[in-house]
């Protein structure tokens, strides 16, 4: 089965926009935004490569920025084309993260590369992606790039859920039996890395890091106590979130990481 066929049965029996709206899953994404609109100024133009079903396009689009996206997965683009209102200055187009040329040099002031980094296998894709991501944004603009983080999901899904057996894993080379690193294939989904790993694939590049979070820190390991959180209480939580997401000595305890830099 290819790489790509994988992912299109996937993400055609998954609904990616429940995963954000549950109370765990916003700490990711209300974190990310927090940080984007950060660095967001009236007239600029956005692109999200992998935009999936356009959670942040489409929150982006409704607040007057121009959007364009590219997805890959044509389930995905149907979502997101039923889920665009008619004010929304957007516009979407199927494509690969690897092959940017439908869009020109030096084009967005930010650019989003949220998704395709999760299922990328080799550095040399990976660093195409990226390479694609910054070609297409201009000097001075801030690109994000998430990851899936391995010991936040090694935590979550093997120690806590026992979703992953760790034993397994270990036993079949996926995880080193001595650092735990983790070894993803596409059959695998997802590619789960380490801060080091993101370090060493962006030292090719001549990009200034301005942040590096822990996008949802310890929100999935903690799923269930989040979710039955009052309102005050969460409100609390994500101010401590917010506060902690950058800690270096806090930054492998994740689920999701977004790199932050400029170009």
């Amino acid at each position: 089965m290819k790489a790509n066929q994988y992912l299109i049965d996937f993400y055609n029996n998954y609904d990616e926009d429940s995963r954000l709206e549950q109370k765990h899953g916003t700490v990711e994404f209300l974190t990310t935004m927090r940080y984007i609109q950060r660095y967001l100024k009236f007239g600029n133009r956005v692109l999200e490569i992998g935009a999936g079903t356009g959670r942040y396009s489409h929150a982006l689009a409704r607040q007057g920025y121009a959007v364009d996206a590219i997805e890959l997965i044509e389930h995905n683009i149907e979502v997101f084309r039923r889920n665009t209102l008619p004010h929304e200055n957007i516009s979407i187009i199927q494509g690969n993260a690897l092959n940017l040329s439908a869009f020109p040099d030096n084009q967005y002031d930010i650019t989003l590369l949220l998704g395709p980094l999760y299922h990328l296998y080799t550095k040399e894709d990976k660093r195409q992606a990226i390479r694609e991501a910054v070609r297409v944004t201009r000097q001075g603009g801030i690109i994000f790039a998430a990851y899936v983080i391995s010991d936040g999901c090694l935590l979550d899904e093997g120690f806590h859920r026992n979703n992953i057996n760790v034993a397994e894993y270990i036993k079949n080379g996926l995880l080193d039996a001595e650092t735990f690193a983790a070894k993803s294939e596409p059959k695998d989904l997802f590619e789960l890395v380490r801060k080091e790993d993101i370090d060493d694939l962006m030292s090719i590049f001549s990009t200034t890091r301005l942040h590096y979070i822990a996008a949802d820190g310890c929100s999935l390991l903690m799923r269930e106590a989040i979710d039955a959180m009052d309102s005050e209480t969460f409100q609390l939580y994500l101010k401590y979130h917010f506060a902690i997401c950058e800690r270096e000595d806090l930054l492998g305890v994740t689920s999701h990481a977004v790199d932050i830099f400029k170009k």
